[in-house]
């Protein structure tokens, strides 16, 4: 068996991805916008399935955490107050020739120099000295830092107060909301307020197909704690990250944590530890979980005056949480998942190529075919079992498209895990043949039990 040791391996994937509809290139039929991507049906399904997991990990099945769906834009003064617009910089650096940008960081790293801990003026210093060519062989500039907002207007006057950001993080959204929470539902610490949305990063070099990105997705969790007890909840929710990586079907073995050092964390933070999957492109950060302190909500406590601290109705005691959060990229899920699921086998002496994902991740749990397409009897059975299926198991797809075979391997393809073919003796004795998509291996099932079959198989019980 070959699994994921392909040298090929990312360009199987985006081929894969934009023939069975998991990803698109943005804008494709204009030539594409560099940086995004449009999802299809399967990826909706995937992402969805994502979300949805997550959410009732750490929302839905707890007691200590509420929900929120933030304005993608906000006050120009929550980004000047966080930071973000005095310091979300990336280090640029310029082709005098050609005049295209590149990440000075990124340029350094393909040319196998570490940049950890490297300022901006130490790439500068490093790329004249070495006199490092930009990819078209040409000399570079300085290295500048280049702020990543995506900045926009609002209103129909134009002056600096209207200008606004699309948000690069959905945090600020949190930070901004931490009183009304605490007014309308006076949450006991320690709390959490999660939530799943659209962020924005003007990247100087997109790249690695849906890695780096100027639209994304995060889902992310601010959890509110006493300072004396940060410690044990950094080390809780690294533990939660982990073992929700584990249920959706990451693989493990090319999961690391890596603790990021002093010069490298960003300026809120006190610690951080980035979870690292083995891209093909290599290791890089997946998730990111970080000890935030209470510098948001101090910050913008002070530009307001909007009293954001917390009164401990037992002790009468108030003061300003400290701030755990577990941020995690629905868009790289994607690609980590694609990546850890793809497989290559042999089956009837033919290389047929597979999506391993756990049932409860895959797009569709379950496809129902009829054996043969021009037989009314078989479509008007089949329809029957479909829709007696897709009653209980919504994500059931219907497909009568080509021979058995190519509908076996065109499912397998886009990683259903099981398939189910009504056939001749369907009509005789109430039997459907159920075919495991790993295996390869078929069954009959009786038709009055097949939607319990599934769903235990589906559910791994």
């Amino acid at each position: 068996m070959i699994n994921n040791i392909d040298n090929n391996l990312l360009d199987k994937i985006v081929s894969l991805a934009k023939r069975r509809g998991f990803v698109y290139q943005g804008s494709e039929i204009y030539g594409g916008l560099a940086g995004t991507w449009d999802y299809g049906p399967l990826g909706v399904a995937l992402k969805n399935n994502i979300k949805h997991s997550w959410w009732n990990k750490f929302v839905d099945s707890r007691e200590d955490m509420y929900g929120l769906d933030s304005a993608i834009l906000m006050n120009q003064r929550v980004w000047e107050t966080s930071g973000h617009v005095g310091g979300f910089n990336d280090p640029l650096v310029e082709d005098l020739k050609t005049n295209k940008r590149y990440r000075a960081d990124h340029l350094l790293e393909d040319g196998g120099v570490d940049v950890t801990n490297m300022s901006a003026e130490d790439m500068d210093a490093h790329i004249k000295e070495k006199k490092v060519l930009s990819p078209d062989g040409n000399p570079l500039g300085d290295v500048k830092q280049f702020n990543m907002m995506l900045k926009t207007e609002m209103g129909a006057v134009q002056d600096s107060a209207s200008i606004s950001y699309l948000r690069p993080e959905t945090a600020q959204g949190i930070f901004v909301n931490f009183k009304n929470i605490v007014d309308s539902f006076h949450p006991k610490l320690p709390f959490g307020i999660a939530q799943i949305g659209k962020a924005f990063r003007n990247e100087i070099t997109p790249r690695d197909f849906i890695f780096r990105v100027r639209e994304f997705e995060q889902m992310e969790i601010e959890y509110f704690v006493r300072e004396s007890d940060w410690e044990k909840h950094f080390e809780y929710f690294k533990d939660e990250m982990l073992e929700w990586m584990d249920e959706i079907g990451l693989d493990m073995n090319k999961v690391h944590d890596v603790e990021i050092g002093d010069g490298d964390r960003a300026h809120y933070s006190k610690r951080t530890v980035d979870f690292e999957f083995e891209y093909p492109f290599g290791q890089k950060e997946l998730y990111g979980l970080a000890y935030r302190t209470n510098y948001d909500l101090t910050k913008h406590d002070e530009a307001t005056g909007a009293k954001l601290g917390y009164l401990d109705q037992e002790t009468n005691e108030r003061f300003i949480p400290h701030v755990i959060e577990p941020s995690l990229g629905v868009d790289r899920t994607v690609l980590a998942l694609l990546l850890s699921a793809y497989t290559e086998d042999e089956m009837g002496g033919e290389t047929r190529v597979f999506l391993k994902f756990k049932p409860s991740i895959a797009p569709y749990k379950v496809a129902v075919f009829p054996l043969l397409k021009n037989k009314p009897e078989l479509i008007e059975k089949a329809r029957e079992v479909y829709g007696k299926i897709k009653a209980e198991i919504p994500q059931t797809l219907w497909d009568d498209n080509g021979n058995i075979g190519k509908r076996y391997r065109r499912q397998d393809e886009i990683g259903t895990p099981l398939c189910v073919t009504v056939d001749f003796d369907s009509l005789e004795d109430d039997t459907v043949t159920l075919r495991d998509r790993d295996t390869g291996k078929q069954e009959r099932i009786a038709l009055d039990t097949i939607t319990d079959h599934i769903k235990k198989i589906v559910s791994g019980s």
